[in-house]
Parts: structure tokens; C-alpha cells; sequence
């Protein structure tokens, strides 16, 4: 079964406060992918970017434009529980 996101919260460290509907709360670092995939970049390069995240309406996917997201899955695997 796929995770879905209840809530989304950002921080100005490039990382995302997220809690799911089973009541995980995991902080994911997105410097981690800014550091290894190019179009992630943008985050930093482009003012203001990373502020405009948006949640799919399946509640699966955070994304910023049509070359940045990330499924929650991955946010849900790799995130550290807070």
C-alpha cells in the first residue's frame, strides 16, 4: 500500500516536516537529492522555488514543478522519524 501525506511542512534547511495518515512523522532531506539529481538544483538555484511544493491530489507525490517530486514512498522509507 502506497503512504499517503496528511501534512507538509517545510523548513528553510531544505528539509520537510511530513506527517501520513497512519501518524508517521518523518523530517526528509531534500539537500540529499539536491546534492545527486540536477533538476533538484533548482530549489536553490531558482529564488523562491522551494517554497511553491505542492501535494498531488492522490496525496502521494510532493512536487515543485514537472521535474521535481517525490513520492511518498521514498519520503516514508527514507525519512527520519521525529
Amino acid at each position: 500500500m502506497i503512504p499517503r501525506i496528511k501534512s507538509v511542512k517545510d523548513r528553510d534547511d531544505y528539509k520537510l516536516e511530513v506527517l501520513f495518515d497512519d501518524g508517521k512523522k518523518v523530517l526528509y532531506d531534500v539537500a540529499q537529492d539536491i546534492n545527486t539529481i540536477e533538476s533538484f538544483k533548482d530549489l536553490v538555484n531558482i529564488h523562491g522555488l522551494w517554497k511553491q511544493f505542492s501535494l498531488d491530489e492522490s496525496r502521494t507525490c510532493i512536487f515543485w514543478n514537472d521535474y521535481i517530486d517525490l513520492a511518498s514512498d521514498s519520503i516514508y522509507e527514507y525519512g527520519q522519524v521525529i
